[in-house]
């Protein structure tokens, strides 16, 4: 079955060589020169929606031009005093995904959440088998963190063989990842 990437909701949902700098506020990712990166519409600020400040989505296509891999970052200002619980935000990005493929007719299990830190914060995350009449078609990763003014969502999914193939690339992105968590 031939699917494509950019389709699947990524929740909330950020390197290394060749350099392709993206920044913001906040939030600095450097990708390599052979992803194609968007930065996506923000949404509008509302007294009961925290302000996302960044939300950035890069794509590493095959050789036939198809998506092996997408990231999406998501950088959200908090509002004072907000304090987020990331092992609940991580459940509710697992279970947004989860019935999203569920509606695609795909099955997905996922690993037990798990400690982990996104640049040098505390994160939780966990990782996402999809299936599809029980071929594994796909592989996704979510992770969240937060500090007391921001929080963020770092997603990363590919096809089976694409996520093997540039899970070790999109782990340098994710470790030169840079947070500004300064108060």
């Amino acid at each position: 079955m031939v699917f494509s990437l950019r389709s699947f909701s990524l929740a909330g949902v950020c390197l290394a060589l060749g350099l392709n700098p993206a920044a913001a506020a906040d939030a600095m990712i450097v990708w390599p020169g052979d992803w194609e990166v968007e930065t996506l519409p923000q949404s509008q600020p509302a007294p009961d929606r925290p302000s996302v400040q960044v939300r950035q989505r890069a794509v590493k296509n095959d050789e036939n031009g198809d998506p092996a891999m997408v990231v999406e970052l998501t950088q959200t200002r908090l509002q004072p005093g907000h304090d987020v619980n990331v092992q609940s935000v991580l459940l509710e990005m697992r279970k947004a995904v989860q019935i999203n493929f569920v509606r695609g007719g795909f099955q997905s299990v996922c690993t037990k959440m798990k400690e982990s830190t996104l640049s040098e914060i505390p994160a939780m995350e966990t990782t996402c088998t999809i299936t599809q009449n029980g071929a594994h078609v796909m592989t996704q990763t979510l992770v969240a963190a937060a500090n007391d003014e921001m929080a963020w969502s770092l997603s990363y999914a590919g096809s089976a063989d694409g996520y093997a193939a540039n899970k070790a690339e999109v782990l340098r992105i994710r470790n030169s990842l840079h947070l500004n968590t300064a108060p």
